[in-house]
């Protein structure tokens, strides 16, 4: 593992801790043992002393003192030979005499009841006490180091859980520069910043992934749509030399340019990681542009619009407003469109058929069922549809009594 790594260093955080808890829990422990070693001693020795003073002679009023004092004195063999050989009898303390091994001095406990077993020059005594009381401080010790062990494993888990995401960012980063922007790698309800972070990373994996297919779909087809005028240019070329031929010979590559020009708008537009310029400028200039790029005579285009000002992109919305008449124009049996506005919203009017397919399809760059046989780009309404957005407007689209109406409305949730 990565000496460096983040991972690395939690686990090792999460050793010393644990370490450091089982030494504190022992330490304690063996504190505590002591500790209630003293306190059998300090309660115990005193009796201790009074028999040993006796050399176990037991009289009437030591018999009196110990039964005072709550201690009771077991003299037949058999009984003290059930409690000693007990396996379940505890030694809770034991001294011998260093010189003679034959003195001994034992707390014993059994069935939560402490004993004072002495032996002395081969006499056993074995004193019961009646009011045992067993401090069990150290279950307590141990419930609590148990606790605390167990909240710092879950802690640790916990913290690795929330730092995976981190783990998968570090492999898909490495990825990305393959072009894989396809990955799943965390909950995306989860509030905590990495994964936050994560799902902030893959949004803009999506979005490299959308700009990276505009501009596939983008690379593919222009030279498709360049085509058409170099063929009409290349055939042109081959013909006589008369005026009439190098006017068509000029309007091919006005048209080619006209091409160029609007290619590199999109690709500004699709490429483009900032907001666009927008200013304010009249709808009328708007149009007069539209038409002067598309070169549609005036008597097509009907205007019943009030001249407002629009804040947009002019040159990219020229290009919107351009291509909506050049549709409307293109399908309409009369070749004509109607643009009319109300209130803040631009409407472009023909006469035609219903769209076949549902409008959203319509946004697809190069839609298949798009008619080829008319002289147009190609990009559809996708164009239209991201120059406007880009602009803080939606297209949308309605057929009333054989009309059809494509809607230029503001978006008023728009943040562009």
């Amino acid at each position: 593992m990565n000496r460096q790594s983040i991972f690395f260093t939690i686990a090792v955080s999460f050793i010393i801790s644990i370490l450091l808890v089982i030494i504190s829990f022992l330490i304690l422990l063996t504190h505590d043992y002591r500790m209630k070693e003293g306190r059998l001693l300090d309660k115990y020795m005193p009796v201790s002393k009074m028999v040993n003073r006796v050399d176990f002679v037991f009289d009437e009023m030591l018999m009196r003192n110990l039964s005072e004092m709550n201690y009771k004195l077991l003299t037949n063999i058999s009984e003290i030979n059930t409690i000693t050989y007990n396996h379940k009898t505890k030694v809770l303390f034991e001294r011998i005499h260093p010189r003679n091994n034959n003195d001994i001095f034992r707390i014993l406990n059994l069935n939560d009841n402490n004993y004072i077993y002495m032996k002395k020059k081969g006499e056993v005594v074995l004193i019961k006490d009646e009011d045992t009381s067993n401090s069990n401080s150290h279950i307590y010790i141990i419930l609590v180091f148990a606790i605390l062990f167990i909240t710092i494993v879950l802690v640790y888990l916990i913290t690795l859980r929330k730092l995976m995401p981190l783990k998968i960012l570090k492999d898909k980063v490495k990825t990305l520069g393959d072009e894989n922007f396809d990955f799943e790698c965390c909950n995306t309800n989860a509030k905590d910043e990495v994964s936050q972070l994560a799902v902030e990373f893959k949004k803009s994996a999506e979005k490299l992934k959308s700009l990276k297919e505009a501009r596939n779909i983008f690379i593919r087809n222009i030279m498709h749509e360049l085509k058409t005028p170099i063929t009409k240019g290349k055939f042109l070329t081959s013909l006589e030399q008369n005026e009439e031929n190098n006017e068509k010979l000029k309007s091919v590559f006005n048209r080619l340019e006209a091409l160029i020009n609007e290619f590199a708008s999109i690709e500004e537009l699709i490429s483009s990681s900032k907001n666009i310029e927008k200013k304010f400028y009249f709808l009328d200039d708007i149009i007069d542009n539209a038409k002067d790029i598309l070169m549609v005579e005036d008597e097509k285009v009907i205007t019943k619009y009030e001249n407002k000002k629009l804040e947009v992109n002019f040159k990219l919305f020229s290009i919107a407003v351009k291509n909506l008449i050049d549709n409307a124009v293109k399908y309409s049996p009369n070749k004509e469109v109607i643009i009319k506005n109300e209130e803040d919203n631009i409407i472009f009017e023909n006469i035609g058929k219903a769209l076949e397919e549902p409008f959203e399809r319509y946004f697809e760059p190069f839609f298949s069922n798009e008619d080829k046989s008319k002289d147009s780009f190609g990009l559809g309404l996708y164009i239209v549809h991201n120059i406007l957005k880009a602009n803080g407007y939606i297209l949308k689209y309605e057929y009333i009594d054989g009309i059809n109406r494509f809607i230029c409305k503001k978006d008023e949730l728009s943040t562009i």
